[in-house]
C-alpha cells in the first residue's frame, strides 16, 4: 500500500487548553502516524506519513481523525500545495535554475503562479502536471506525489471558497457561468 507524506495545519480553539491533553487524544484517535508541531500559539501542525489506497483517503481520514480528537480545530492548510521554484526543484532533485529555465522557455504554456512576487508561488499540482504533460518528466515525478498535490490543491481551494461571502459567491458563479443562448 502506498505511503503519502503530507501536513495538516489547524487553528486551535481560543479557550485555555492543556496541549498535553490534545497530544494524548490525537494518539488515541489514530494520529500516531504523525509528527506533531505545536510551536505557534493557537496552532497545531501534523506531518502525516499515512498508508492508504489513495491520496484522497489518506488526507481525508487524517482530517477526520484530527477532528475527532479536537472537534473545534479549524483546518487552515493542507500541504504540499503552495510551492516556490526552489521547493519544486528540491522535490524533483534538480536545480531551481533548471525549473526556472523550463518555465521561461515555455512561458505561454507554463502554469501561471498564484502569487507573482518574490518568490513566486504556484500550486504544486499545476507545476507537476505541466512537467509530466509538456516536458516529459513523468518518470521523474512520483505518481503518489502528483496525486497528493491535486487532492491538497482542491482542499485548499474549497477551504478558501468557504470564506467568500455568500452574496459574492453567487455573483462569481453567475459571472463565470457560460452564457446560455
Amino acid at each position: 500500500m502506498p505511503e503519502y507524506d503530507f501536513i495538516l495545519n489547524f487553528n486551535l480553539p481560543d479557550t485555555p487548553v492543556n496541549l498535553d491533553n490534545f497530544l494524548e487524544t490525537l494518539a488515541t484517535e489514530d494520529c500516531d502516524d504523525a509528527l506533531i508541531g505545536i510551536g505557534k500559539k493557537g496552532r497545531i501542525a501534523l506531518n502525516f506519513i499515512r498508508e492508504s489506497l489513495s491520496a484522497t483517503e489518506a488526507v481525508y481520514s487524517a482530517i477526520r481523525d484530527v477532528k475527532r480528537a479536537i472537534p473545534q480545530a479549524i483546518l487552515t492548510e493542507v500541504s504540499p500545495d503552495f510551492v516556490s521554484l526552489t521547493e519544486v526543484a528540491t522535490l524533483l532533485g534538480c536545480t531551481r535554475q533548471n525549473i526556472r529555465n523550463l518555465i521561461i522557455k515555455d512561458e505561454l504554456n507554463s502554469p501561471q503562479p498564484i502569487y507573482g512576487g518574490t518568490p513566486s508561488i504556484w500550486h504544486l499540482s499545476d507545476i507537476l502536471n505541466w512537467l509530466c504533460e509538456e516536458k516529459n518528466y513523468r518518470n521523474k515525478i512520483d505518481p503518489n506525489l502528483l496525486e497528493l498535490s491535486k487532492v491538497n490543491k482542491d482542499l485548499n481551494i474549497v477551504r478558501e471558497w468557504e470564506t467568500v461571502d455568500s452574496e459574492q459567491k453567487q455573483k462569481m458563479i453567475d459571472f463565470f457561468s457560460p452564457i446560455s443562448v
